[in-house]
């Protein structure tokens, strides 16, 4: 069970407990899960007992209390335990990181697309009209607007990118495009309009500009300089770019000892990493609906640095020989570095097998 199907999961049991007159509350769009905080125990956590408190008239962990029985006992959940004023504290099945390892591997580069096994409904669903983004003669909306494409139409929109400018080097340096160039389009477009650059990022090269003009929010100043060129850990770029050529060359490397990737069990997986790539569908449909690449960056550096840790426990040590065990961390690191690729793809940038 991803977190995706487990925050279904909870809503569901919030609308069951509705149902059956146990508690009177408008059931809410969305449930939050992420990894347990301190005190907590399992493989996720909820609040939503806290959330619902105060509309249903009574106390958090009563709440929880009403929700655990239609919690326990739900395909994938092998238990659930309150902690504090009222946190719902879910211990998956042992085959619930399989199964979201397999799902991921199963869609490769496009897990989360709308088109992708199990990815949930898009917000720009094709439905024969067109997305219209329109920006000004700015280098930074002009890449932030192509990014904005390049996810709008992994979740299935049509999509359509005017500017009232363009430099044809743009294309040539950072492989962006637009449609047309002119005045915005007689339809009401969507206007695409970031904080401009502060400086001129073509001499950082395609990836680096990119990067450096996306990873901030629309609304903050990108810093255009040579950190993001750095390879080292305190450059973000480099540390998706270097998590994700580590997980491909424990591929090369388990191919060297004979094995290769298999899904399964990992009782010592970190959470936060499955976490965080049990989130790329919701991270994606979710950058889409608010014309924001800049949340896909940000999900990118979340996946690499949970991942990073566990990249050096996947391969056998020693005098071990190949288990079980190491085909399915081997998978785990794979469906890391797969996310990661996929992400980064939507962004225009290189993902290497080298670094």
């Amino acid at each position: 069970m991803t977190p995706a199907e487990l925050s279904s999961t909870v809503l569901h049991a919030v609308r069951r407990a509705v149902d059956a007159g146990e508690l009177d509350v408008t059931v809410p769009a969305r449930a939050v899960v992420a990894p347990p905080g301190p005190g907590g125990c399992g493989d996720y956590a909820t609040n939503i007992a806290l959330q619902l408190a105060r509309p249903a008239g009574q106390p958090p962990y009563r709440v929880a209390e009403v929700l655990r029985p239609y919690l326990v006992g739900v395909d994938g959940v092998a238990d659930v335990v309150l902690t504090g004023p009222g946190f719902l504290n879910i211990s998956l099945g042992g085959a619930a990181p399989a199964a979201l390892v397999e799902e991921i591997l199963s869609a490769g580069t496009r897990y989360g697309h709308a088109d992708a096994p199990d990815a949930p409904d898009a917000p720009d669903a094709p439905d024969n009209s067109v997305v219209r983004l329109h920006c000004p003669h700015d280098l930074r909306a002009v890449v932030v607007a192509d990014a904005v494409a390049r996810v709008l139409r992994c979740r299935g929109a049509l999509v359509r990118v005017t500017a009232e400018g363009f430099d044809r080097e743009w294309t040539a340096a950072l492989g962006v495009r637009v449609d047309g160039v002119g005045p915005a389009p007689v339809s009401p477009p969507v206007t695409v309009r970031p904080v401009p650059a502060p400086a001129d990022p073509l001499p950082l090269g395609r990836d680096a500009a990119r990067w450096a003009l996306l990873h901030p929010a629309a609304h903050d100043r990108p810093r255009i300089g040579d950190e993001h060129l750095a390879q080292r850990e305190g450059n973000p770029l480099f540390r998706v770019r270097y998590a994700h050529a580590r997980s491909r060359a424990l591929t090369r490397n388990a191919a060297d000892l004979g094995f290769t990737a298999a899904p399964g069990p990992v009782p010592d997986a970190p959470q936060e990493l499955l976490a965080a790539l049990g989130d790329h569908p919701r991270v994606l449909a979710a950058a889409a609906a608010h014309r924001a690449p800049d949340r896909i960056a940000r999900h990118l550096v979340a996946v690499a640095d949970a991942a990073l840790p566990f990249l050096p426990t996947v391969l056998p040590r020693g005098g071990e020989k190949p288990s079980a065990a190491h085909r399915a961390r081997l998978a785990l690191a794979e469906a890391a570095g797969t996310v990661l690729a996929g992400g980064l793809t939507l962004l225009g940038i290189d993902a290497p097998d080298h670094l």
